[in-house]
């Protein structure tokens, strides 16, 4: 890693040859349990044909050279926040009415999750559409991010360090996306930090605690029962990353069969399919993802941000800049627009499409990009019209 400065240094990601081929060495290597002993593909985890089969493609076909070329072609770069280097990716439109946007990434995703739609964004090919400055941080842990060594790195001081970040680059006042940590992330921003944030689009908008389901109707009950039931009977993981995160992180920074598991079972059950995840996937971006942690030895270091944040976003925390929301049907967490408003003061725009669940960007990118396309400019035209 470059030496730590608060200027704003390019970046490249260059994996050795030798760091590839221990990769796939301990791919040839892994030792493997049986399969599983339900009838219920899933029932389980990961199937082991499943997973015998991504790891084979993972050794023998899959190129990490591409993605390394696809992060330079957008542009990288890092610089030093609060004693911590933060990578990030940075993408200006040519177009002279661009507005700068951060888009926030979550856990198991990375900035993998945005790069397919980066481009378009920034400029789009609808001359009609907004265009946007575009960042993309890696979170503290996740990625060529530092890995905090002591506690402290939770979602509050991470969005001020986005605040930081976007002034260095010559953005006083943005606008702001995320979804998982990235939306609670841009929640933070746009409550805290009023003065530098126009606006926030976000997939995932929690509201304050101890609200009553009277008054909702029969789809809104359900999203209730639906992420109840979640973090009752599904969300295993997170427990284990809030309050263990360093015995987890040894098989996660060890095997890579492991670390591949950990992750895949969750682009399975996060997303809106029937069955595996590469029905509206590509096998391709989800190795981005899932060897970007493995090179960059941050299993472990990317558990740790629910150790700090799991359960911490501020029940009196309000946002009163425009917010534009959209609940994908198969997300894991969906909150009714009568909740949601109760934190979120001024929803411009709501949506809830008919199709995606956790990771939109890569499930259904065209509607992902329109999507915020069009909740960015409600946004903006709300804040336009305020002023």
């Amino acid at each position: 890693m470059p030496r730590p400065t608060s200027e704003v240094q390019p970046f490249e990601a260059r994996a050795s040859d030798a760091e590839l081929d221990d990769l796939r060495a301990r791919l040839a290597a892994a030792r493997l349990p049986e399969a599983e002993t339900v009838d219920r593909r899933w029932g389980q985890g990961v199937p082991l044909a499943d997973l015998v089969d991504v790891v084979d493609y993972w050794r023998t076909g899959y190129d990490w050279r591409s993605f390394e070329e696809h992060l330079d072609r957008i542009g990288q770069f890092r610089t030093t926040i609060d004693g911590l280097g933060i990578h990030f990716l940075h993408r200006r439109s040519t177009r002279a009415d661009a507005v700068p946007l951060v888009l926030t990434h979550g856990w198991p995703g990375s900035i993998a999750e945005f790069v397919d739609v980066v481009d378009e964004l920034a400029d789009p090919e609808n001359p009609d559409a907004p265009a946007f400055h575009v960042v993309v941080p890696s979170l503290p842990g996740f990625g060529y991010s530092d890995k905090p060594a002591t506690t402290g790195w939770g979602t509050e001081k991470i969005a001020a360090a986005w605040v930081e970040l976007m002034g260095r680059l010559g953005y006083d006042r943005f606008t702001a996306h995320g979804g998982d940590w990235g939306g609670n992330i841009t929640t933070v921003l746009g409550g805290r930090f009023p003065t530098h944030v126009l606006g926030i689009h976000t997939t995932f908008a929690e509201g304050p605690p101890g609200l009553t389901t009277d008054g909702l109707t029969a789809i809104e009950r359900k999203w209730t029962e639906e992420t109840h039931d979640f973090w009752h009977h599904r969300a295993a993981y997170a427990k284990q990353q809030a309050t263990r995160p360093q015995t987890i992180g040894y098989s996660l920074v060890d095997s890579p069969v492991g670390l591949l598991a950990w992750i895949l079972d969750k682009f399975a059950e996060w997303s809106d399919t029937e069955d595996s995840p590469f029905e509206t996937i590509s096998r391709d971006r989800v190795l981005d993802d899932v060897t970007l942690y493995w090179l960059t030895r941050t299993g472990a270091s990317s558990a740790r941000i629910y150790y700090e944040s799991h359960n911490s976003l501020d029940p009196e925390l309000r946002v009163d800049v425009p917010a534009a929301i959209t609940v994908y049907p198969r997300d894991i967490e969906k909150y009714p627009r009568p909740w949601a408003r109760e934190r979120y003061r001024q929803i411009v725009r709501w949506r809830s499409p008919e199709a995606g669940g956790h990771f939109p960007s890569l499930e259904v990118p065209g509607y992902f990009v329109k999507d915020l396309q069009e909740g960015l400019a409600a946004v903006l035209a709300a804040n336009r019209h305020a002023v």
